[in-house]
C-alpha cells in the first residue's frame, strides 16, 4: 500500500527513489542546519557588534585571552586598556579581542538607546 503515491510516482521497478523525495529530504535537511547552525552564529555576532560598538573609556573589560582591564582610550579598529594597578602596562589591541564589557554604573550589557532616553526623563 502507497501512501504517498505523488512522492513515489518515478520509482522504478526494482524500488528506486523519486527525485523528489531526495529532494524534498535535501530541502529539509538544508533549512534545518540554517536554524541550528547559522541563524544562531548571525544574531551572536550582532551581539558582539553592539557590544564592541558601545565601548567606552573606563569600561572594565574582558579579552578573549581572559585578561580583565580597563579602557584608557577608543579608536577607530584600536582601544587602549590597562591591566591590574600597574599604570605602565597599557597595551593596544583590536576592539574584537573583546569578549565582555562592565559599564562603570555596574552593568554587564550595553545599555540600549530607548533605556537611555526613559532613564533621562525620570531625572
Amino acid at each position: 500500500m502507497n501512501l504517498l503515491p505523488f512522492l513515489t510516482e518515478g520509482t522504478t521497478e526494482a524500488g528506486g527513489v523519486s527525485i523528489w523525495l531526495t529532494v524534498g529530504y535535501i530541502l529539509i535537511i538544508g533549512v534545518a542546519f540554517y536554524f541550528i547552525a547559522v541563524r544562531p552564529q548571525k544574531k551572536q555576532q550582532k551581539q558582539l557588534d553592539a557590544l564592541v560598538a558601545s565601548l567606552e573609556v573606563g569600561d572594565s573589560i574582558l579579552t578573549t585571552s581572559g585578561f580583565y582591564g580597563v579602557v584608557i582610550d577608543v579608536m577607530e579598529e584600536i582601544i587602549i586598556v590597562e591591566f591590574g594597578n600597574n599604570k605602565n602596562c597599557r597595551i593596544p589591541m583590536k576592539k574584537t579581542a573583546v569578549v565582555e564589557v562592565e559599564k562603570p554604573n555596574g552593568s554587564a550589557q550595553p545599555e540600549k538607546e530607548e533605556s537611555k532616553g526613559k532613564d533621562k526623563e525620570k531625572k
